[in-house]
């Protein structure tokens, strides 16, 4: 696998803060965001490949591994442990073949590293030692109507097709993981995974709390006095509610199973509450404010 600098991809140095880290990825996923362009797969990729930097660098932890050891970051702990049981090997008066390491290195070094540990003048079994590729991450921007319903998607990770179905009710922030799509393995090592993240936007009409979805419906003051019917749109269609007469403002009525499908549980769902809210009436004429003023009287 090709060493990937993501301090380049951000346009940042070694050095840069957090925050330098944090205004550059924001910068660069508003310019590179597959809703700004439409059908563009340089900047899909370009887009990935932000958010795969952005998901190293503002992780201290990641952050430090990947400066010490570049593109296999992820095998930090195998390297460590290697390195370790290679220097305790030479305190008990071993070698390596005469080769020798000491120091700390970058990235760009790290093959050179993997090079004298493992191969030439003599590393032990560890020499052909399997890794795991690396994982890829990306971010997947649906709303809430992608999010009601299972459908098929095609993203570009990598240069590379891949075609997922995002089953119905997936919430904001959840991760799903595809085996064996992320990079390829060290030394026959299986590969990576890739992990989706969904970003689900907010909708103007619907607010979704867990698998319950709420909204807000007009209801003018003659109606909520009198009573009457009133067609509201849901998810998946409209209905015709009765309003009782002498409803409340902010009276709110419960539709059992017309909310969000639940994850991966077939025919379960939330449910809808709508909260009427009462309209009152401006701009009254002379004849209609008498009315009023005779009603007010009773």
């Amino acid at each position: 696998m090709d060493y990937i600098d993501y301090y380049k991809i951000l346009d940042l140095k070694k050095d840069a803060s957090t925050e330098d880290i944090k205004k550059a990825y924001r910068k660069l996923a508003r310019k590179h965001h597959p809703d700004l362009n439409p059908n563009n797969e340089e900047a899909n990729k370009k887009f990935q490949q932000i958010n795969e930097a952005n998901e190293v660098l503002s992780d201290p932890e990641k952050r430090k591994k990947y400066d010490k050891y570049g593109k296999d970051w992820q095998h930090a702990d195998q390297l460590d442990a290697q390195e370790q049981q290679r220097r305790q090997y030479q305190s008990q008066g071993g070698g390596y073949g005469g080769n020798s390491y000491s120091g700390g290195f970058g990235g760009e070094d790290f093959s050179d590293f993997f090079s004298s540990m493992f191969g030439g003048g003599g590393g032990r079994s560890s020499k052909n030692s399997p890794f795991k590729g690396q994982d890829y991450n990306a971010d997947l921007q649906l709303n809430l109507l992608d999010a009601y319903t299972t459908h098929k998607q095609t993203l570009t990770v990598n240069g590379k097709q891949v075609r997922i179905t995002i089953p119905a009710g997936v919430e904001n922030g959840q991760k799903i993981k595809l085996p064996g799509y992320g990079a390829p393995g060290v030394n026959n090592g299986p590969p990576g995974d890739l992990f989706i993240k969904f970003n689900i936007t907010d909708d103007p009409k619907f607010k979704r709390k867990g698998n319950d979805i709420y909204i807000q419906e007009e209801v003018d003051l003659y109606t909520a006095v009198l009573g009457g019917e009133k067609i509201v749109e849901t998810l998946n269609g409209k209905v015709k509610l009765k309003i009782p007469e002498g409803t409340q403002p902010d009276t709110t009525l419960r539709l059992k199973g017309k909310g969000f499908p639940v994850y991966k549980k077939d025919n379960q769902f939330g449910d809808l509450y709508i909260k009427w809210q009462v309209k009152i009436p401006t701009n009254l004429n002379t004849e209609q404010k008498e009315l009023f003023e005779k009603l007010s009287k009773f």
